[in-house]
């Protein structure tokens, strides 16, 4: 009779989606639930899924780059005052008219 080990799952659906949801986060630019998400799962997963420790560690950090990005970029458009023109209708304050 032939005997089998035990089949060990490493488990790291946190941790890989903590990675997709940072990457989609930077180039499609889905801008606050996405990232808070993708920062949660990786979080999650790397006290919980040793086996996705590197994806969770790049989840973490590109998550956190999107967010400040979209902070940054929020900022910005508010101190400049093209974020108020563009909700008014007012695209002159893009093309300087």
């Amino acid at each position: 009779m032939a005997t089998y080990g035990t089949i060990t799952h490493h488990e790291t659906g946190k941790g890989t989606a903590s990675l997709l949801l940072g990457i989609c986060s930077l180039l499609a630019g889905w801008v606050l639930i996405a990232p808070v998400a993708g920062l949660i799962f990786g979080l999650m997963s790397l006290g919980s899924e040793p086996a996705a420790r590197g994806r969770a560690g790049w989840g973490v950090v590109l998550n956190i780059l999107a967010m400040v990005g979209w902070i940054i970029a929020v900022v910005l458009l508010a101190v400049t005052g093209v974020g108020l023109g563009i909700f008014h209708g007012d695209l002159g304050t893009l093309f300087g008219g």
